[in-house]
This record gives structure tokens, C-alpha cells and sequence, in this order.
């Protein structure tokens, strides 16, 4: 016969009473001491209700805005975590260090019960409150641990298996906690032991990545016991002072130090790190260890330590923005700005910006191709401004856009009087107007076939004949071409002519889409940037849930689409910072690990199913009397947003109703 909830609950209960009044045993320690806590110190009682416990909007935003660094660096593992744990119905949890929800990973069709449970954003999750727990116990203990079924100090947990590790800061300090949890599971507690080693690696990926971005402009020395797997494992992390001085550790760096004799003071030990050097750890000068990396092909270096004569394989990681001058370094050219601004460490950019540095002055003319939004103008004017002709026009024309009855007149000019309509002084066409810089061919495979045959004898000849002119112009081009099209099937279906592609396509640069570059958040923060100083006002500051949610998102308009969704956040927006709710409703609509909502009832009302809006919607507008900005700021959402919704549901303020 199955058991009842109600008898497990008796049952769990008395089964905490008996193991705290017996001697207790070394088996699930952890969890012992923790109910021992729940009871003396924090007073609580494993019978009694215990409703999650969600902290207000502005407090969630407070604690975001303080895990603001951390946020920015875990959202890549918090999402792969929650890829490879969804099929198993689990959800994922990155808490700061007080055990409040910062960032949650769930399936929206089952937000009710996330919520009910509290395995949702804003929700706290420390001993005090929720009793022994995998986040709030690892938070106590600072270790990583399984908390399953029973383990939970409140009987109305025990159906939960929840599976947490600690990401400490580089001096030692708690700075978050990584969970997962599922409503059902096996009940065998060692059926999660796989379950608490992702977890663990997942946190230390967290973990070691945060260290690499806030140490980067250090020295950061590299070791493992592994010469094959010191570039990829890079288990012990040192961040060094040009001198060698240690500044800070990961985990196992840490351990290592400790091991090795060169005792730190415990959490929070900023000060005595720098007591050490890293020549009282290795066997070695100074200048060997920071020349590491220059040494065998595969660029590591082997020591000894000092104590206990141990070997280990090293490479080193030199500081970003700091890179020191060397005579066989080749010269920066300045020219070359402009180019190098269009990316940052994606491979096919950097490929091809390569490419169109190298051919910025050669007189051939090149073909952009890629989707639209892409940034096709961008780099042609980028190509101009870092060659020679960059004191010479720029001219863009966009071959989609101009009327078929204008365009030639607009590309080539007349002369006066030499059509109905026409300028009584005459018009100097845009290809004139390029002499001697570029001209920017934006959309080429929509230029009409007429256009094209003359297009042609303008490359051909490098010179122009505007209308009602009886002599041609002479003209100094370099052409960059634009399009998304596909020129070749154009050519097939005989809609492009074949010798202007072949004049045209002197060399192809190809831009690959937003959603395939790996430097996503450079071209955000840049753009965003442009954006503050072209509107010249107050400075607004992109908090971590905005750029995650922005990161997440497919861009199927590319860098254009993103232009728009940041200008549209910034018009929008009413502090001094953008969240996810001030962002497009299509940018956050399936992003997962930011709802749109900032509270359980928010949520609800923010990620309402089709056709199951309009009454949560309604009872919020309702219930702040119809203040639009009230409703905003519950959910979490710009007033835009909710004026949107408003007008999609068909729901009507009482003072704009109309009696019939």
C-alpha cells in the first residue's frame, strides 16, 4: 500500500527527532548538523507549513545588481548546465551567497509548479527559511552536496531532490551557488552521486571563468600535474604581479599553495597572498615562469616545487591591454581602426577582416555578401576608411530602394534640359560624385538588368555618361558591392548579368550572421555605446539579466535587429539601467533563464500562454488602478510593452470606454 503524503510527513518528522536525540553518525554528517541548526539556532519546526519565501522585485534587482559581474560570466554555463539536465526534468538555480535566486533555468509549462515549490527567480532559499536545503546547507557548510527526499529538514520538501555546489571568489569568499533540482527521482539518494559531479564541474568552469575575467589584465600562470592537459584543464590558476608577487587563486590554486606550505589566512585572504611569491612555490627565476609559454612547441614549461619536489606543467596567459612591444612583433598600422573595430575574437570575422585588410588598397573591386542586417555597410565603409582613399566621398546607393524610374538618372546624372523633369542646371550622378573614393552598391542582385549593362560599362571604362551628354566622364572607382542574394542562381535564371559578377567580384568578403559569432557581446557593448553617445544624454548602464537575455536570442534580423532592440531599450528605459523587461517583447519571449516577470504572480501574468493573458493582465491593472507604470515595474516590463499587450487583448481603461 503506498504511503500517504500526509504519513510520509509524520514520518519524516519523527524521523528527524530520533537522529538528533541519538549520538549521531559520521554517515550524512552534513545533513545532521544542518537539522540540529534548523532547530537550535533558527527555531524552525519540520511539521509546520513552509511556503516558499520570495523577496520583493527591488530587492531581486539589488541582489542582481550586486551578482552583476558574476551574472555576465555564468550565463554560457548556467545554459549548457540546463541543456544537459532538461531531458531529466530538472531545473537549474545560480544563487548569490545569501541563498536568494538570481538566475533560474526551467520549463515555462511548468512555471506553476516551479513557483509553488519555490525552485523559481527570487525566491530564498537559505537555512534560516527554508531549512536544511541543498543551496541554503551549502551556503552553511561550503561544500558541495546532494539534499534528497527526506534530507530536507521540512516535510513538505521530501519529494525534492536538489543537488548544489559552491563557486567561491579568487580570495576564498562564497560568491554563489549552483543548483539543480527535480520533483521526481529515483528514491536511492546515490541515484544523484552523477548529478553532483556536473554540478561540481559546472561550478568550478563558473568559478574559474570568473577568475579569468577579473584577473585578465594579469599574468596568470597555468598548472596541472598533465603536460597534455595543461592548456585545456588549467586546474591551478595563479594571478601574478610582474615581479611574481601572488595577487589571487582559484580553489585548487589555493589547495596547491596550502599543500605546499605557504599557508593563506582563510576566506577573505586578499591580504596575505601578496606575503608570497611565486618563485617560494616553483623551483625557478622569476623570468623562466613568466617565459613559460615560450618554451617546446606545445608552449608549457615543467617545474619543480620548492617542498615536496613535485612536477608540474606550465603555461602562461599574459595580461589583455597590456601587451609589451617586441622587435619581432610586427607594427600596428593605425589605418587598419577602423576594420579591427567591426569584431573582436570571432574566427570567421577575424578571417575575414584579415582578407579585406590585405586587399584595402589593391584596385580591384570586392563583394559583400551575407543576410541582411549583417553589417554589409559597415564594411565597406570600413574598407574605405582604412585605405588610401579615405579623404575621397564615400557614396552609397541602395539598389532596392531607389525607384526603377530615378535610379538612372540618380547613378549617372544628366545633363540640363535633357528630360521632362529634369534640373534646369543638370545633376552630377552618384558614380561622379565617387570619383577618386568608393562607391557602396548596396542590394546589387535587385539592380534591373538595363542598369546593369551600363553598371558594366562604367567598370569597364572607368567613366560615365550622364543623360543627354555627348561625351563620358572620366572617373578614378573603387567599387564594393553589397547583397544577400544569391548572384550565381541569379545568373542561372538569367536575371544578373554573368560579366558584371565577374567584374564585380574582383574578391569576396563573406559576414557571417549574429547568431553564428562567437564575439556577441563585443558587438553589444560597441553598439551600445554608440547609441549612448549619439543621444548625448544620461549614461545608462546594460545590467547583466539584459545582456544574458540579449546574448540568448537568435537575431534573425542580425546586427540591424540588435541596433533597433538596443535604441528601442534606451528610449524606453526609466533609470540609470537596462533589465531584461526593458528590452523588446520578441528579445525575452522564450528566454528562459530571465522571465520576463520578476515574481511568481508577475510571472504568471508575464509568460501567460495564448489565449490565458488577459485575465492575470487585467487583474494586475485592476489592482494598481490602472497605473501603467505600477503594472510596469511589477512585472517587470517597459510601459511599452504593456500598452502592447493592452492593445493585443483588446483590454480598454475605464476612462477611455465609451457607453453605446
Amino acid at each position: 500500500m503506498t504511503m500517504s503524503t500526509a504519513q510520509a510527513q509524520r514520518q519524516h518528522v519523527q524521523t528527524i527527532l530520533n537522529a538528533l536525540e541519538g549520538p549521531g553518525t559520521d554517515e550524512d554528517a552534513v545533513i545532521q548538523r544542518s537539522w540540529r541548526r534548523c532547530i537550535d539556532r533558527f527555531g524552525l519546526d519540520p511539521a509546520a507549513p513552509s511556503p516558499p519565501r520570495y523577496v520583493p522585485d527591488r530587492t531581486l534587482r539589488e541582489h542582481q545588481d550586486q551578482a552583476d559581474a558574476l551574472l555576465q560570466v555564468a550565463r554560457a554555463g548556467v545554459e549548457q548546465l540546463y541543456r544537459q539536465v532538461r531531458p531529466l526534468d530538472y531545473v537549474v538555480l545560480l544563487t548569490d551567497a545569501r541563498g536568494i535566486a538570481v538566475q533560474f533555468l526551467g520549463d515555462r509549462h511548468a512555471q506553476r509548479e516551479h513557483q509553488r515549490t519555490g525552485l523559481y527567480l527570487g525566491a530564498d532559499w537559505s537555512e534560516e527559511h527554508a531549512g536544511t536545503c541543498a543551496v541554503g546547507t551549502c551556503i552553511q557548510e561550503r561544500v558541495p552536496l546532494t539534499c534528497h527526499h527526506s534530507d530536507h529538514f521540512s516535510a513538505h520538501h521530501i519529494r525534492l531532490t536538489c543537488t548544489a555546489a559552491p563557486v567561491f571568489d579568487p580570495h576564498g569568499q562564497l560568491l554563489a551557488v549552483l543548483d539543480i533540482s527535480a520533483y521526481r527521482s529515483p528514491e536511492s539518494k546515490a541515484s544523484q552521486t552523477f548529478a553532483l559531479q556536473v554540478v561540481k564541474h559546472y561550478a568550478r568552469m563558473i568559478e574559474d571563468a570568473y577568475f579569468l575575467q577579473r584577473y585578465g589584465g594579469r599574468h596568470i600562470l597555468c598548472l596541472d600535474r598533465s603536460r597534455e592537459f595543461v592548456q585545456i584543464n588549467r586546474r591551478y590558476l595563479l594571478a601574478l604581479e610582474e615581479d611574481g608577487t601572488l595577487v589571487a587563486a582559484n580553489t585548487a590554486g589555493r589547495k596547491l599553495l596550502r599543500h605546499h606550505e605557504l599557508p593563506l589566512a582563510g576566506p577573505g585572504e586578499a591580504r596575505s597572498f601578496r606575503a608570497w611569491n611565486v618563485q617560494d612555490l616553483l623551483d625557478a627565476e622569476i623570468g623562466e615562469v613568466l617565459d613559460s609559454h615560450r618554451y617546446g612547441e606545445d608552449r608549457v614549461r615543467a617545474f619543480r616545487t620548492h617542498r615536496h619536489h613535485e612536477l608540474h606543467f606550465a603555461t602562461l596567459l599574459e595580461p589583455r591591454r597590456r601587451r609589451v612591444a617586441r622587435d619581432d612583433a610586427p607594427r600596428r598600422d593605425a589605418s587598419l581602426a577602423p576594420l579591427e573595430a567591426l569584431a573582436d575574437d570571432d574566427p570567421a570575422m577575424r578571417d575575414t577582416l584579415t582578407r579585406a585588410a590585405r586587399l584595402r588598397n589593391e584596385p580591384i573591386n570586392l563583394l559583400v555578401v551575407g543576410e541582411t542586417g549583417t553589417g554589409k555597410e559597415r564594411m565597406a565603409r570600413a574598407l574605405h576608411e582604412s585605405s588610401r582613399r579615405r579623404d575621397k566621398p564615400f557614396v552609397a546607393i541602395n539598389c532596392a530602394a531607389m525607384p526603377e524610374s530615378l535610379i538612372e538618372s540618380e547613378l549617372f546624372g544628366h545633363e540640363p534640359g535633357s528630360f521632362t523633369g529634369a534640373r534646369s542646371k543638370g545633376m552630377k550622378g552618384l558614380i561622379a560624385q565617387a570619383d577618386g573614393g568608393t562607391l557602396f552598391l548596396d542590394e546589387i542582385g535587385d539592380m534591373p538588368l538595363q542598369l546593369q549593362t551600363r553598371l558594366l560599362r562604367v567598370l569597364a571604362e572607368q567613366e560615365v555618361l550622364p543623360i543627354g551628354a555627348s561625351r563620358p566622364i572620366k572617373v578614378d572607382l573603387r567599387v564594393v558591392a553589397a547583397t544577400h542574394r544569391d548572384l550565381r542562381g541569379l545568373i542561372d535564371l538569367g536575371r544578373f548579368r554573368e560579366d558584371l559578377f565577374y567584374r564585380l567580384n574582383g574578391a569576396s568578403l563573406r559576414l557571417p550572421p549574429l547568431r553564428e559569432r562567437a564575439d556577441q557581446g563585443y558587438l553589444i557593448r560597441r553598439l551600445f555605446e554608440e547609441l549612448q553617445a549619439e543621444r548625448g544624454d544620461r549614461r545608462v548602464r546594460l545590467r547583466g539579466d539584459a545582456m544574458s537575455a540579449l546574448l540568448a536570442y537568435p537575431w534573425p534580423g542580425n546586427i540591424r535587429e540588435l541596433h533597433n532592440a538596443l535604441r528601442f531599450a534606451l528610449a524606453t528605459c526609466e533609470g540609470d539601467e537596462i533589465v531584461v523587461g526593458d528590452l523588446p517583447e520578441e528579445c525575452v519571449s522564450g528566454h528562459l533563464a530571465h522571465p520576463a516577470a520578476r515574481s511568481p504572480a508577475a510571472a504568471e501574468t508575464g509568460q501567460a500562454r495564448p489565449g490565458r493573458g488577459e485575465d492575470p493582465l487585467e487583474e494586475a491593472l485592476r489592482r494598481h488602478r490602472w497605473n501603467i507604470s505600477a503594472v510596469a515595474r511589477e512585472l517587470g516590463l517597459s510601459r511599452p510593452t504593456i500598452y502592447r499587450r493592452m492593445k493585443r487583448l483588446g483590454i480598454i481603461p475605464p476612462n477611455q470606454q465609451t457607453s453605446t
